[in-house]
């Protein structure tokens, strides 16, 4: 099904921008020529894999966190395809290798298991350079206190038979000749929706802890959380940071970004149903849902951009926007408007194409929302709508 613009679209859906998909890609592929770096999409944010052609025709490929990403990516993207998991399920091990070309572990214990199953693949560790830059977000932060995420430096040092916390040339000659050996790469992973500056202050605790094993590396993956597409990230900073890497080091540099491929290139387009007043408050019930729809928004939590609104009181009408499921906290947030809002009007959720597909359910027994691609001449193809079997399949 086709519609001329997306103001004919039903509702609800999240429909996808590729106007601005392509000016990130844009952005991404900028990066890869001057620097000669691989960009991956990482698969956990966004997986509308409709767009993985267009994708692949910018950037080198995708990143997977488990057997079925790994698939789709190898399916539907081509390109490079990289895969990074806590731990892996022994049945599903040799399945992921055939589907991927750069498998990294997660500890020690996961890299003796499996290492010699890769098949000549190449294969790496992912460390915990132990810095943590996440400020109030802690519950996206791989360098907090007791965190399972990576093998730190003490542990590398203890395995090559040292104590302390300084890695020396002997120690990294030790543990590549023993524990590490076929190790090809490094993987990090230690930011979310940040800039330049992180990832400046990560690499500086990298190379601190981490420096004479890098030298005997081909590829060092900074991870995902850079938000290179977004407005004031310094784009000549990130690349004169790759450049200095590879060039000290003799490595490929890989980033994993996946907010910055689909940053704000989606909508979530939403009905009112009803208006209800209590206490002084007025909701306005949606056709969409935080819950069900977007759970960023009550797990991150934020309050997600909303066209042509403003804060509570900032504009002459104030609203808390809520929606037709029976969870009392699906509450998306308070907002203020122009005019009136009533039943049947049609509201626009900003920046929904990241978080929202690839996390959303059927709680409560609601209907998935249509997805939706809208072309650069502005037509809207729904390329995949959802209905009562999307739903009593994942039950019994």
């Amino acid at each position: 099904m086709t519609y001329n613009s997306r103001d004919a679209v039903p509702t609800p859906a999240y429909i996808v921008e590729e106007e601005a998909l392509i000016h990130n890609l844009e952005v991404l592929q900028q990066v890869e020529a001057a620097t000669g770096c691989k960009i991956l999409l990482a698969q956990k944010c966004f997986s509308m894999f409709y767009e993985y052609p267009l994708i692949g025709r910018y950037i080198s490929g995708c990143t997977a966190s488990g057997l079925y990403e790994a698939r789709l990516g190898s399916e539907e993207m081509g390109g490079e395809n990289h895969v990074f998991s806590p731990a892996y399920r022994d049945g599903e091990f040799d399945e992921i290798v055939s589907y991927c070309d750069h498998i990294s572990f997660n500890s020690l214990s996961q890299l003796a298991k499996y290492g010699n199953r890769t098949g000549g693949k190449s294969f790496g560790l992912r460390i915990n350079p132990e810095c943590s830059t996440q400020g109030d977000h802690a519950i996206y932060d791989p360098c907090a206190p007791g965190s399972r995420l990576g093998t730190s430096v003490g542990k590398l040092i203890a395995a090559a038979g040292g104590s302390g916390e300084v890695l020396d040339e002997a120690m990294a000659q030790t543990l590549m000749e023993g524990v590490l050996q076929g190790v090809e790469g490094l993987h990090f992973h230690t930011l979310c929706e940040q800039l330049v500056e992180p990832l400046e202050e990560t690499l500086a605790a990298v190379e601190a802890k981490f420096g004479p094993l890098l030298s005997h590396m081909k590829w060092l993956n900074m991870g995902g959380g850079h938000h290179i597409t977004a407005e004031g990230y310094d784009v000549k900073c990130l690349i004169a940071l790759i450049q200095r890497i590879q060039n000290t080091y003799g490595v490929t540099v890989y980033l994993e970004p996946g907010e910055a491929v689909a940053l704000n290139a989606g909508v979530l387009k939403t009905t009112v149903l009803d208006v209800v007043e209590q206490d002084g408050i007025t909701t306005l019930i949606l056709d969409a849902s935080a819950a069900c729809h977007m759970p960023d928004v009550l797990e991150m939590p934020y309050r997600p951009p909303l066209q042509n609104s403003g804060m509570p009181g900032e504009k002459a009408y104030t609203y808390r926007l809520s929606s037709y499921t029976c969870l009392a906290g699906d509450v998306i947030g308070d907002y203020s408007f122009d005019v009136e809002v009533g039943i049947g009007d049609v509201l626009y959720f900003e920046d929904m194409a990241i978080y929202s597909m690839v996390k959303n359910n059927t709680f409560n027994g609601i209907g998935l929302p249509l997805i939706v691609a809208q072309h650069t001449d502005g037509s809207c193809e729904v390329v995949r709508s959802f209905g009562y079997e999307d739903f009593k399949m994942r039950l019994s």
